[in-house]
């Protein structure tokens, strides 16, 4: 979860762009729009809420395992930030 004030209000901004997108999604349905463009507006929906999953599981990750390894030596956290960079590529690619 988000807690400082920046990621807050990064995390906010995303929400309110994805309200948005589902609510032109609405009304794209009840205007009777092409399947096509629907597609298009889902795909979009689908990467946006793909995209602050990631943030939010980034963010988890690094509060978790980073500030474990703030107690130990300086290159216990450059190895534990490290392996949050690598998996979190890792994940991207996968929610790509």
């Amino acid at each position: 979860m988000p807690h400082s004030p920046e990621e807050k209000k990064r995390v906010v901004t995303r929400l309110r762009r994805i309200q948005g997108q589902a609510l032109a999604l609405e009304r794209a349905v009840n205007e009777g729009t092409e399947c096509g463009a629907l597609l298009q507006q889902l795909a979009a929906l689908r990467g946006a809420a793909t995209g602050l999953m990631a943030e939010v599981l980034e963010s988890h990750l690094r509060e978790t395992f980073l500030q474990s390894s703030q107690g130990g030596p300086q290159d216990a956290s450059i190895d534990a930030a490290a392996e949050v960079d690598q998996l979190m590529r890792i994940v991207r690619s996968y929610l790509k």
